[in-house]
């Protein structure tokens, strides 16, 4: 389903996003005050403008309270940050994601009113930092402090096992959303189904439990 998405600021991630979004199949408005980082992504956007986001005067006038969707991503201003995500949400726009430089610009969007708040190097640190910390995770999501999303790999110690053999929900208290293998991606395992080395289950649950299941269920 097509949405219409306003991105503004055209640096590395807000560009990318642009791109991505476009490439999609969505209606992409992308915005930022530098004529350089607009030409480069005039084949890559439904329509890309010059103009000051953080005026809403330039918001209203591009019609941007009619967009399903917008990301503030302006990274080198966080004065612009604020009161362009502050303009967005006034105007009505009910999902505003917003790139933050630190902890203290966050806090600011949070009481803002931001619907998520973007922080890629900290989000990816934390992805890395858990990937290193386990040689038998491969992907890891944060849903919130205490919940996440992991993708594990099956050991020899669960290997030709059942789902219902392995008992992990009871035992650890997660619960087994896929399993993949190789190309092959099951989203909904019977119990029946057997496990092998090198498959790929996909968990959801509590941080601490997870953890547990890590170190000693695989």
């Amino acid at each position: 389903m097509k949405k219409d998405f306003v991105v503004i600021g055209l640096a590395r991630f807000g560009s990318s996003v642009c791109k991505e979004l476009y490439r999609l199949g969505h209606q992409v408005l992308a915005i930022d005050t530098n004529e350089a980082k607009v030409n480069a992504v005039l084949d890559h956007s439904t329509k890309a403008v010059i103009a000051d986001a953080s005026r809403e005067d330039v918001l209203k006038s591009l019609g941007v309270g009619n967009f399903d969707y917008a990301i503030v991503a302006i990274g080198d201003n966080m004065q612009s940050s604020i009161l362009c995500t502050l303009l967005l949400k006034e105007m009505g726009i009910k999902n505003v994601w917003v790139k933050a430089q630190d902890s203290n610009h966050a806090k600011v969007l949070t009481k803002i009113g931001a619907d998520r708040i973007i922080q890629p190097e900290y989000d990816m640190g934390i992805r890395v930092a858990n990937q290193l910390e386990s040689g038998k995770l491969q992907e890891y999501i944060e849903l919130s402090e205490d919940y996440s999303i992991s993708e594990l790999y099956i050991t020899k110690k669960l290997a030709n096992k059942t789902l219902n053999d392995t008992d992990i929900r009871s035992k650890y208290g997660c619960t087994i959303l896929a399993v993949k293998n190789g190309k092959k991606v099951n989203i909904s395992p019977s119990p029946d189904d057997k496990l092998y080395e090198g498959d790929m289950i996909v968990v959801i649950g509590n941080n601490e439990d997870i953890k547990r299941f890590e170190e000693k269920g695989l």
